[in-house]
């Protein structure tokens, strides 16, 4: 079974770079209208079923569990049966809905893992307008590189796509050389660099991309962190010891989270920097799987994180309250948060951190 490519538009692409979303466009499903459709992850870290979403009508969701009635398949036992095609379309939405995050990297893995082939999926990459703002922070990660195969005249090269091109068909004899040397010590034939470099762009564009959600989420967090601080100095929380407490773990949790994933990032860098000072197989396929392995929690731990900051940005772009502000703290922001917690400090128990 494989996916089928993507549109292309403008609503897909939001939905291939955004964690909390999945269009159901670009999935093989039977089911026309299902396609229409797309998953979202809310407030709560759930997974629901978003059939439209404008200005006017607002956004409209309903429980994975209810697309049948949607779709006029759970009605009486003299009802049509909703046939073999949309069963199975439910069965793969409702597994894939249990994904922590609906990023391209984190949704390879899951799909893999329901026999969904990904490789050569087009709807599995992000869209070239983010793959090119990530181009700066690409940088990092292809400085080693072409240092290493071009020296000081690999300067002008601004691109990984064009890095490749390069490496296929180097026309300095000191870089053929040099790249005929970062052959022999990862053990492939010249021939396979090329698609040895795709290799370490993809892996790395994921970190990048990762890198881009944190950059975006941590300022948020902070923000959010200073918006709630206000809240001890109001008589309803001086009042209340349990208020105060409720404040205080929200506050611990987020800085803990934040910090620990940020150290993840200073890890892989780390890392990624020893394997241009030792390159050889094994220190590649080590860089290469520990990324990979992470790609899920990270996904998780940064979708939680964005899906709460975007709604407390949408809800009190205008101040607020101190009421309505304890009362959302308390229904949108708590619920899910432990959760993202065990995730991040199980992972970085995994690094060693």
């Amino acid at each position: 079974m494989r996916l089928r490519g993507a549109a292309g538009e403008s609503d897909e692409d939001d939905g291939r770079d955004a964690l909390h979303i999945l269009p159901l466009s670009i999935l093989p499903l039977e089911t026309a209208g299902l396609r229409r459709a797309r998953l979202i992850k809310n407030v709560r870290l759930e997974t629901v079923a978003e059939l439209f979403n404008d200005a006017q009508t607002g956004s409209g969701q309903i429980r994975i569990d209810q697309l049948p009635k949607c779709f006029g398949h759970d009605g009486p036992e003299s009802a049509p049966d909703p046939g073999p095609e949309f069963r199975r379309d439910l069965r793969k939405i409702s597994q894939i809905a249990e994904s922590a995050s609906f990023d391209v990297y984190s949704l390879r893995l899951e799909l893999r893992r329901l026999n969904i082939a990904v490789d050569e999926a087009g709807a599995l990459r992000l869209s070239a307008a983010k793959r090119a703002e990530l181009t700066s922070y690409m940088r990092v990660f292809t400085r080693p590189l072409i240092e290493h195969v071009y020296g000081a005249q690999g300067a002008s090269i601004s691109s990984m796509d064009e890095l490749i091109r390069l490496f296929a068909q180097p026309d300095v004899e000191e870089a053929r050389r040099r790249l005929q040397l970062t052959a022999d010590r990862l053990d492939i034939p010249l021939l396979e660099i090329p698609a040895f470099l795709e290799e370490y762009a993809d892996i790395f564009l994921s970190l990048a991309y990762f890198k881009r959600c944190l950059d975006d989420i941590v300022p948020d967090v902070q923000g959010f962190l200073g918006w709630m601080a206000e809240l001890y100095r109001v008589s309803e929380v001086r009042r209340d010891a349990r208020q105060g407490r409720m404040l205080d773990e929200i506050g611990h949790d987020l800085t803990d989270i934040s910090t620990s994933i940020t150290g993840r990032f200073e890890s892989f860098d780390n890392r990624s920097r020893d394997f241009w000072r030792d390159i050889n197989p094994q220190s590649f396929r080590s860089i290469r799987d520990l990324i990979v392995t992470h790609h899920l929690t990270i996904g998780g731990v940064l979708c939680g994180l964005a899906v709460k900051m975007n709604l407390w940005k949408h809800r009190f772009s205008r101040g607020g309250g101190p009421i309505r502000r304890l009362e959302f703290i308390r229904s949108e922001i708590l619920p899910g948060l432990a959760h993202i917690k065990t995730i991040e400090q199980a992972s970085r128990n995994n690094m060693g951190m």
